[in-house]
């Protein structure tokens, strides 16, 4: 059974105003939110970040003047260049009716593209999915490498307690995805004030040893990683290697513009982030530099005195624990906007608040991440280990992200294309350097995301072309609407016209349920009032209800039949009964009864054919997929008690 077939993509609509989400929560409640979720991953970063670039796989960088100098300088630049400049400045501008995100780049580019003729739209297309895909890696990566670097503070207080890093970061990883079903509305009010309690304890950390070595802010003059550079180009490529972690999680600045907006989080990097940031990367810098000998074994927790050590890998532990579930909750969104955009089946999706639309829980993709967060925790042991594997991921991500918004900038922006290009150049050699240099990291551990990607970028394709091929099948059986209803209109003696209202669910406008074809020839009898009703995805996150609806009376409104077209944006839930209800206020003529109503699905059993539309491998993972694809009574949200499945065959 193939239920996505019950909905059809339009890249043309273009239905819904820009949210103000500033006037409904204030500014400084935005701010708070965008403190404890946007900023998560960013900000646990100083906690294996410096780590990582000193470390003795990494060819061990002596820690000169001239070398920590250059690697803090390279931390701030790339800091302000990527988070600073690029994201907050410029892409940030790039959303889609308030939302940020790949997917929202992706949707954005299928419908500018598509309205203005862009080139290659096809390709650009396939290169965010496959950036989409990138970061279910990342996705599966931080929740290991952050509650791991947390944990292991322990080895700080006590040597002894190394045997229980492992065991602890696998039972608060698993405690963590345990209560995904239950919702982040309780604990999302406490990320805000465990955020801010986290950045204020980085400046307070770098404080004390920037004072005490003041020379360290000569460090924040960009010629130091210049010189660095120039001096010491194969240290400086294999620094530049672990300076991309602290940027990991810039990506959530974008995905999340549509929750906070782009003021509240420019105000909570700018005025709170950024400075805590520095100053505990310039704190480390210093500890380094002056307590070579020991710093290096955690730069982070021995910023700290001993009294302090405790607490502080227990609000580690938190803030870490707060940037997984930022992550996870990314990673449903991501998947309920891939199904939304026609790159995966029907999933399982639970909403979790009665009065949040996003905070969604996806079975599926919680515990599939589970399970590889389970396997890199215990195979790579340790967050140095894990810090081979994440740069590619994050710096993939950030060079597709450049590339897809300066297309979105020449599209919808009507730059000049010497601009575009300029600027593109730019951004894309900073993307370029960073990835580069993680390219060696790939068999020590880089290859997982990278392995990830590709799996689900073939899951991605293989679903979007299978259920195109699908659809165009499908509309040769169902044959035109309006000639199967001239046909029952034209019938002596008429055909029996049975009590009550009968609603059919169809992709396409102009073709025949499958379920009203075989209802009317098994039981020779039609509804007093039919409704057609066809779901169409617009490639914008929301369509206000005012614009949710068209109906189309098929020139038999007489006769009780009409069509109804429902447009549901990509976050939107998707909610037949209440459309309807719609409906009926927008001049929908049809008699309704809709607590009586049966609701007719067209199922459609797929079969194996010889035909070389698709290679026989994909063909085998197309079939498994639909197999897998969720109950569409509860996508459709209808009543079990009053859905009736009827349908045909239909050979791929």
């Amino acid at each position: 059974m193939t239920p996505v077939e019950e909905v059809k993509q339009d890249d043309d609509a273009d239905l819904s105003p820009k949210r103000d989400l500033l006037v409904p929560a204030g500014i400084g409640a935005l701010t708070l939110g965008a403190l404890g979720v946007v900023f998560g991953d960013i900000g646990t970063s100083p906690l294996y970040a410096m780590h990582t670039v000193f470390a003795e796989r990494n060819n061990a960088i002596d820690p000169t003047q001239s070398a920590v100098y250059g690697i803090i300088s390279m931390v701030f630049w790339s800091i302000t260049l990527v988070v600073s400049v690029k994201y907050l400045t410029f892409v940030m501008r790039a959303d889609n009716e308030g939302e940020g995100g790949i997917m929202a780049l992706i949707a954005l580019i299928q419908r500018l593209g598509r309205q203005s003729g862009l080139a290659g739209k096809s390709a650009l297309v396939a290169l965010g999915v496959f950036g989409a895909a990138l970061f279910f890696g990342d996705a599966m990566i931080t929740p290991a490498i952050s509650v791991l670097s947390a944990v292991e503070g322990m080895e700080v207080i006590s040597p002894g307690l190394k045997e229980l890093v492992i065991p602890i970061s696998l039972t608060l990883i698993i405690l963590l995805f345990a209560i995904q079903r239950f919702g982040t509305g309780l604990v999302g009010r406490l990320f805000g004030p465990i955020c801010i309690a986290w950045f204020i304890a980085l400046a307070a950390g770098g404080i004390p040893h920037v004072i005490e070595h003041p020379g360290i802010l000569r460090s924040l003059s960009p010629t130091y990683a210049f010189t660095f550079a120039f001096e010491h180009f194969g240290l400086f490529f294999i620094a530049l290697s672990g300076v991309v972690l602290v940027i990991t999680g810039v990506e959530a600045l974008y995905a999340d513009m549509g929750h906070f907006g782009r003021r509240a989080i420019r105000l909570g990097w700018f005025f709170v982030v950024f400075p805590a940031l520095t100053l505990n990367y310039m704190g480390q810098g210093a500890l380094i530099l002056h307590s070579p000998e020991t710093a290096l074994e955690n730069p982070f927790f021995l910023l700290y005195p001993d009294w302090a050590l405790v607490p502080m890998v227990i609000l580690a532990t938190a803030a870490t624990v707060i940037a997984s579930q930022a992550v996870i909750s990314g990673a449903f969104s991501v998947s309920r906007q891939a199904v939304q955009l026609g790159y995966l089946p029907r999933l399982n999706i639970r909403h979790t608040s009665n009065a949040e639309v996003g905070q969604i829980y996806v079975p599926a993709i919680n515990w599939g991440v589970l399970v590889a967060v389970i396997v890199l925790i215990l195979g790579f042991r340790s967050s140095a280990n894990l810090a081979a594997a994440y740069g590619i991921a994050v710096t993939g991500t950030l060079a597709i992200d450049t590339i897809l918004f300066f297309t979105v900038v020449r599209t919808r922006f009507r730059k000049p294309i010497w601009m575009v290009a300029f600027g593109g150049a730019v951004l894309l050699t900073v993307d370029l350097m960073f990835f580069s240099a993680n390219v060696p990291k790939l068999f020590q551990g880089g290859w997982f995301p990278v392995l990830i990607a590709i799996a689900l970028f073939t899951v991605f394709i293989t679903w979007s072309k299978g259920r195109a091929l699908v659809s165009t099948a499908r509309m040769e059986e169902e044959g035109p609407l309006r000639d199967f209803i001239e046909e029952i209109h034209s019938m002596d003696p008429m055909i029996n016209r049975a009590p009550g209202t009968a609603i059919f669910l169809n992709a396409d406008s102009g073709t025949t349920p499958l379920a009203l074809r075989a209802n009317f020839e098994h039981n020779h009898t039609l509804h007093e009032s039919v409704v057609i009703v066809s779901i169409v995805t617009a490639k914008v996150p929301y369509v206000e209800p005012e614009e949710r609806v068209t109906v189309d009376d098929l020139g038999y409104a007489d006769d009780g039949i009409a069509h109804v077209t429902v447009r549901f944006g990509f976050q939107d839930l998707v909610d037949v009964p209440g459309s309807l209800r719609l409906a009926e206020q927008h001049g929908l003529e049809v008699k309704l009864d809709l607590e009586n109503a049966s609701y007719f699905l067209s199922r459609v059993v797929l079969r194996r054919g010889p035909d070389r539309n698709m290679a026989k491998w994909r063909k085998v993972l197309f079939l498994t997929l639909a197999r897998q694809s969720s109950n569409p009574v509860e996508y459709f949200n209808l009543p079990i008690d009053r859905t009736i499945v009827m349908g045909g065959h239909v050979t791929l």
